[in-house]
């Protein structure tokens, strides 16, 4: 049997499905094909029935004018997410990490909080520093945020002599690429009293002003020195490096894009957090967008649940489009409907109406709730086709009808 070469198949594509289908699918198909077209013999008729199959599908899966989208995609996420899991996952293989994952990330991303529970960042390297361990290790201590408590063995606080005893661990302080002197320097700077080596090489001695010889703001003290910041990013509290490949990746615990993306040795164009408010912050709406359709996207998938994207896409559209991200809820979206009855029978009916009232706002009625509520035709569907009659012009055209017959 004689098959069509690449060539062959390349102008039969352009000619049959070139305009019929999006650019998108277009460029889908014709890869695909041509990439088994070299391992098997494909006839011209198997090419046109694939071809008009492919139309056949396409313009089936085209939303009809008048739909009602967005229910559609209430029910589509909604349902699945009804056979969604409660727990909470280890992250990505790691068991140092656990994520919010299924039910709650999903709630999570929805009511647009501020802060995620377990925020996360993938920190990528550029090309010098990513396929080595060492050159990992060296960024990941500069971005770990380290504390006095992290490298500190012993903390002795005694009132009656004023002083305070704190004695570091030689092992921790190596690991966070730490020295004494640093430390010194950095309880200085807390300023509660004259800091001081002792006589132990690992040993610093704080002689307290008077104003901290308190019994009742010993605690106090005790948590201000142990929360004293050393080094690193505030907010990541945590990170370890991973394989992923031929390249290490750093994974925290805690999220601080902008300071990340300011490290010299990561790439920047892939670091990625799911903390989707300080995208938003940081580099736009458009990419707070992305974050959310990717954040559901992989929620649902690793679920197992089949949802078309278009209804993840539609949710976050309408969480963005103001230009900020709102919830889905009587803060945001529904709260935010420019309809009153819309409004009103969301929540708080009475307080909304009595809101509208005295600003005197306006309902157009142009939404489905409202219509309903009036009893009304709703505009969706044929609902939305209106038809305009000009009674005097069908009156003339019959009047000469007429004369013609006469």
């Amino acid at each position: 049997m004689q098959g069509l070469t690449i060539e062959e198949i390349q102008q039969l594509l352009e000619e049959r499905l070139k305009g019929n289908v999006s650019q998108q699918v277009y460029e889908e198909v014709r890869n695909k094909l041509l990439n088994i077209a070299g391992k098997i013999v494909i006839t011209r008729e198997t090419v046109e029935r694939f071809i008009e199959h492919i139309i056949e599908r396409y313009h089936s899966s085209l939303i009809e004018p008048g739909e009602a989208v967005g229910t559609i995609a209430a029910q589509s996420l909604g349902e699945p997410s009804t056979q969604m899991t409660l727990r909470v996952f280890h992250y990505a293989g790691v068991r140092e990490y656990n994520v919010t994952l299924g039910l709650p990330r999903l709630i999570e991303i929805v009511d647009a909080r501020k802060k995620p529970e377990t925020p996360i960042m993938e920190i990528y390297l550029v090309d010098e520093y990513r396929r080595s361990e060492e050159k990992a290790r060296e960024i990941a201590r500069k971005i770990e945020s380290t504390y006095l408590e992290n490298v500190t063995r012993e903390l002795d606080i005694d009132l009656i002599e004023g002083v305070v005893r704190v004695r570091l661990d030689p092992e921790m302080l190596e690991d966070k690429g730490l020295s004494v002197e640093v430390i010194i320097k950095k309880l200085k700077e807390l300023d509660v009293g004259e800091v001081s080596r002792g006589d132990d090489p690992y040993e610093v001695i704080i002689s307290l002003r008077e104003e901290y010889l308190d019994y009742s703001k010993l605690e106090k003290l005790r948590s201000k020195l142990l929360g004293l910041h050393l080094k690193g990013i505030k907010e990541i509290r945590k990170v370890i490096i991973q394989k992923r490949g031929d390249e290490y990746v750093i994974i925290s615990e805690g999220s601080n894009l902008e300071e990340i993306m300011r490290i010299e040795g990561v790439d920047w164009r892939r670091v990625y957090t799911n903390n989707i408010h300080e995208i938003e912050r940081v580099l736009g709406i458009e990419a707070a967008r992305q974050a959310i359709i990717k954040e559901i996207k992989e929620i649902l998938d690793d679920q197992g649940l089949d949802v078309d994207i278009r209804h993840i896409m539609l949710l976050a559209d309408m969480m963005t489009w103001t230009g900020h991200v709102r919830q889905i809820g009587r803060m945001g979206v529904a709260g935010e409907k420019p309809s009153v009855l819309a409004r009103a029978t969301f929540e708080m009916t009475v307080q909304k109406l009595l809101e509208s009232a005295a600003t005197s706002e306006e309902d157009r009625l142009y939404g489905v709730t409202e219509n309903i509520i009036i009893g009304q035709t709703i505009p969706v569907g044929t609902g939305m086709v209106q038809i305009y009659m000009t009674p005097s012009l069908l009156k003339t055209e019959a009047g000469n009808k007429g004369d013609r017959n006469e």
